[in-house]
């Protein structure tokens, strides 16, 4: 894992960061969006490690978008119920941005690699 580790520390830590958040969510939310926030996130970090050791990567790293914009509704959602405070969704919402960079390279690369 040389080049693809920045994106796969970027989920990590994105996972990280969610946890203790979902953590305290109010408890009509935590085992139905909470658990969906995590899951989708700790699916998202898997894709990215199985990618890193398999020379086809393209799927995996669409599927690994595809869980992101996942997760971008969720966390939305999240925040309009009021799970979520603005300043949480606004910092996580930068880590997501900058998850999607990485993948977005990572992607470009796999391509242009065949």
């Amino acid at each position: 894992m040389k080049r693809e580790l920045p994106a796969i520390q970027r989920a990590y830590d994105l996972s990280k960061e969610l946890f203790p958040r979902v953590a305290k969510f109010p408890k009509d939310y935590k085992f139905s969006l909470g658990q969906r926030i995590i899951d989708n996130s700790l699916d998202n970090l898997e894709l990215l490690i199985e990618a890193a050791y398999t020379s086809n990567k393209s799927n995996l790293l669409q599927e690994a978008n595809i869980r992101l914009e996942r997760l971008r509704f969720l966390l939305r959602l999240s925040r309009d119920l009021g799970s979520l405070s603005d300043s949480g969704y606004e910092h996580i919402m930068k880590m997501i941005n900058n998850l999607g960079k990485q993948i977005g390279g990572w992607r470009k690369q796999a391509s242009a690699k065949g």
